[in-house]
């Protein structure tokens, strides 16, 4: 009886820290989600009525800065991320200004 209560305890607690982890791993950066579907035409169409130009080319819901995040890339290739809240309102904007190639005063 012993044994089998120490089983059974040691495969609650091994399923409890699989569940804690993964949960846990959701809420970060490596599970970003698209907006799909009705809420992804709403926050579009809310992001490009903001910015007056552009299109949309990202898209992601659980930002950490809001509830919807946009990014547009408007007419001279620049980017801006729109950041909008549930119901589709804007609650800020960001200029992207992450570029790819870098330079650095270092020499190799």
């Amino acid at each position: 009886m012993k044994r089998r209560t120490t089983i059974l305890l040691s495969s609650a607690i091994a399923v409890a820290a699989i569940a804690g982890a993964t949960g846990f791993s959701a809420l970060g950066d490596d599970n970003e989600r698209p907006i799909t579907g009705t809420d992804l035409e709403r926050a579009s169409a809310a992001a490009l009525a903001h910015t007056g130009q552009g299109r949309v080319s990202d898209t992601e819901v659980g930002d950490e800065d809001s509830y919807y995040e946009v990014e547009v890339t408007l007419d001279d290739g620049s980017e801006t991320d729109v950041q909008l809240d549930a119901d589709f309102n804007v609650v800020s904007t960001e200029a992207d200004t992450e570029t790819e190639t870098e330079e650095s005063g270092d020499s190799d």
